[in-house]
């Protein structure tokens, strides 16, 4: 069997192997597609095809729909011709259970992959025609929160960015001028309204990507090469919006077990392949089966019906609430704690962590105990099914091939955050007392040991990349493992801190708790899980 629209057509073969088929037939809906474009999206990577793309399925599937999604990529062109072209754009979607079975489907709803890249003439003009038609109702967004930034982290423009503005649209390269050019293609096609829905998961995404393609088209306007009616029309969000949304679903690299599966039910040319920019991507996309997508209703120009494809579609406040819910208590801070424990004590797989007693207690006291009282409610999801969901099913899943090392990537962009929240909405209550709080202090201290690259059996420890890593690690460099003592006076910089932490933790009253930790922490082989035991039970 192979995972294309001519492989397709031998439907017994799929059936018999327990893969799922689209109800519509591919070759009608991409040419159909082509002429009435609805959906655009940046961003062909595994978030789009095993979740998004599935969404249009459905509608496809239900005849809610006739049009499909042209998928653009701004950054790794070799993903639409090595992964895209030789299947038609199809996805082979495996979803994951707890249990180890798996359900398949071939999510066959995207009509094309494109490259946005103003130097392929051809692919350019594909990108600006679909702009240019009256007809689009939105582009989409999955281009992870770098893709949005137009600065390095000492707050410069990118060389990039500035080649760009100084340059024009027509020779636009980074993504948010990409963006901004086909925007500019609409406006002078007669400037039909539109939505741009970043479905990237951090916190007020919509307000990134309006302002980086404002940023863009401002500077165009003032080099002359659009006109001050075409910034006012990216302005004007009765007919440009920038939705806000709210994203949740696990999508790990694709997994070896999962290919050999494919391979033995005679799914033919399943192999991963690592692109040149170092993109490990597969035919097949491998995902947890929860999933969740809250999105802000203003769609100018109309949209799919997504609400009957699972997609809560409501307003700002709510998916404000909601991504708050997710982000500072329950999922994202669990995660951390798993990823900063999980590399000092030697796990290598998220579900592993989870049958360790002391990680689990951790866990359930950061979400339940520390969280919950001071949550926000959305009224849409419940906050403690959501956590319940998390602790049982999904962190658990041990066919779920995620990695505390790659969850620790850039944490110090994360606890702010992730746990600072939940500490100022303590401080900010008087009946609650931030110095109470006993997991969170642990993760932080934990945190800072994991700084150190010494692993809690005393061997060099790999330590995942992190803007602030070598700034942190010359902050704690005179604090030594082995040496508990040598903490004394050398954290006041780092925990004073709000830029990190999201408070002054010495305010907080937290600072001498998570010092006290990190010495404990310190003290040889085998201290860190002895203060969780002491601490955890």
């Amino acid at each position: 069997m192979k995972l294309s629209y001519a492989g397709l057509q031998d439907k017994a073969a799929f059936e018999t192997a327990g893969i799922v088929l689209p109800k519509y037939d591919w070759k009608q809906m991409a040419e159909y597609t082509q002429e009435h474009p609805v959906w655009v999206h940046f961003g062909a990577g595994n978030i789009f095809r095993g979740f998004i793309a599935g969404l249009q399925q459905r509608l496809l599937n239900n005849g809610m729909a006739r049009s499909g999604i042209i998928a653009a990529e701004t950054f790794d062109y070799d993903i639409i011709e090595k992964i895209y072209e030789p299947h038609d754009s199809m996805t082979l979607m495996v979803a994951l259970k707890p249990d180890g079975s798996t359900d398949k489907e071939v999510i066959a709803s995207i009509a094309k992959g494109v490259p946005a890249n103003s130097a392929n003439a051809e692919k350019w003009n594909q990108l600006k025609k679909c702009f240019e038609s009256a007809e689009l109702q939105m582009a989409s967004f999955t281009i992870t929160e770098k893709g949005y930034a137009l600065t390095n982290i000492k707050g410069e423009m990118m060389p990039v960015v500035l080649a760009d503005i100084e340059e024009g649209p027509d020779k636009a390269r980074h993504a948010m001028s990409c963006v901004a050019a086909m925007l500019w293609a609409r406006f002078q096609a007669g400037a039909a309204p539109i939505a741009m829905v970043s479905m990237d998961n951090c916190s007020h995404n919509g307000e990134k990507l309006r302002s980086s393609v404002l940023t863009i088209a401002r500077g165009w306007a003032e080099k002359g090469f659009v006109t001050a009616d075409f910034v006012a029309y990216v302005e004007d969000e009765t007919r440009v919006s920038f939705p806000w949304s709210m994203i949740d679903k696990i999508t790990p690299r694709p997994a070896e077990v999962i290919e050999k599966q494919l391979n033995e039910a005679g799914v033919e040319d399943m192999a991963p392949v690592i692109t040149s920019k170092n993109t490990y991507i597969a035919p097949f996309v491998n995902a947890e089966i929860p999933q969740y997508l809250v999105v802000e209703d203003r769609f100018p120009n109309g949209r799919p019906a997504l609400e009957k494809a699972g997609v809560y579609m409501t307003t700002r406040e709510i998916v404000n609430m909601t991504e708050r819910m997710k982000v500072t208590t329950c999922l994202n801070p669990l995660h951390t704690a798993l990823a900063v424990y999980g590399c000092l004590l030697g796990y290598e797989s998220i579900a592993a962590e989870m049958q360790d007693e002391q990680l689990v207690k951790l866990v359930k006291t950061i979400g339940y105990v520390e969280g919950l009282p001071v949550v926000t409610d959305p009224g849409i999801i419940s906050p403690k099914a959501f956590i319940d969901e998390v602790v049982e099913q999904r962190l658990p899943n041990p066919f779920i091939p995620d990695t505390p090392q790659r969850i620790a990537t850039d944490t110090s962009q994360k606890i702010a955050i992730r746990f600072g929240e939940t500490i100022k909405s303590y401080m900010a209550d008087p009946g609650k007392d931030a110095s109470s709080l006993k997991a969170i202090p642990l993760v932080l201290a934990g945190w800072l040991r994991y700084i150190k690259a010494v692993d809690d059996e005393g061997n060099e420890m790999a330590v995942s990349s992190d803007p602030m890593l070598a700034q942190m690690q010359a902050d704690l460099a005179d604090v030594k493992v082995g040496e508990p003592e040598s903490v004394k006076g050398k954290l006041q910089s780092i925990l004073s801190n709000p830029v990190i932490f999201g408070v002054n933790l010495y305010e907080a009253g937290l600072a001498d708790k998570v010092e006290a930790l990190l010495a404990e922490e310190l003290a040889g082989p085998g201290a860190v899980r002895a203060t969780l035991k002491k601490y955890l039970g």
